[in-house]
């Protein structure tokens, strides 16, 4: 078996486990109930104040900025690198490419330095600080050299050992299509795909979920109404008390 139809099984087998593992936690989260009103104060009146409220948490981190600095620096650099670096890797699923695309092109190739700097710091932190170095599990500390892999491979791709582009998007497009195409056999390639098949497979039972479950947090979408508006919900609602 060549190992194009190797990697093609086994990104297919991991786009299956990623998407329905992904949709079966998001489910699980919107069907957790809620019986107490908890938002982390303080918080807005209003549902308006609460999807602003929500924005500034997932696009600028404000609660962590307000808890720590440092890690809000190194938190965010990692992400908002990480969201350059996967619209600039876009171009190997499209044909014609978006012109958007063409346009981070030169920001997400530096995004990659940024997004291992971010990586480090965060992983300094589960071993320097003490607090933090006492609550980290070897998972935390496989998922970030995992991450730290995925990134430095791409660099070492893009600066060190080249491979070759052109095939490498016939093979991604071949993917989408369905029709397997010649995969480069480069050595640092090869690890780099094996990295990203295997963080697609442990996603939907990692902390990385954090990601799609902020948004189901009481404590950050619940309006702050509990005096004008009895907060029921689920099987709270239908609780009858006898008189």
């Amino acid at each position: 078996m060549s190992l194009a139809v190797v990697y093609a099984v086994l990104f297919y087998v991991a786009a299956v486990i990623f998407l329905g593992g992904l949709a079966w936690k998001i489910s699980s989260y919107a069907r957790t109930p809620a019986p107490l009103k908890i938002p982390t104060t303080p918080a807005p009146t209003t549902r308006f104040g609460v999807v602003a409220r929500m924005v500034r948490e997932v696009t600028v981190f404000e609660s962590l900025f307000k808890s720590n600095k440092w890690i809000w620096l190194f938190g965010w650099i990692f992400h908002f690198a990480l969201v350059l670096v996967l619209l600039r890797h876009f171009r190997y699923f499209q044909e014609p490419v978006w012109f958007w695309v063409d346009l981070i092109q030169p920001f997400g190739k530096y995004a990659g330095f940024a997004m291992v700097a971010g990586l480090l710091g965060l992983w300094a932190r589960r071993v320097v600080v003490d607090r933090v170095r006492y609550i980290s599990s070897p998972s935390d500390h496989l998922m970030l050299a995992l991450l730290v892999a995925i990134g430095g491979t791409g660099l070492l791709m893009k600066y060190v050992a080249h491979t070759d582009i052109v095939a490498l998007k016939a093979y991604m497009l071949g993917l989408l299509r369905f029709s397997i195409q010649p995969l480069p056999a480069d050595p640092v390639l090869l690890i780099h795909l094996a990295l990203v098949a295997t963080l697609m497979l442990i996603f939907p039972i990692s902390k990385l979920l954090h990601a799609p479950g902020v948004f189901f947090s009481p404590t950050r979408n619940q309006i702050d109404n509990p005096r004008e508006i009895r907060h029921a919900q689920g099987w709270t609602a239908q609780i009858r008390h006898d008189a």
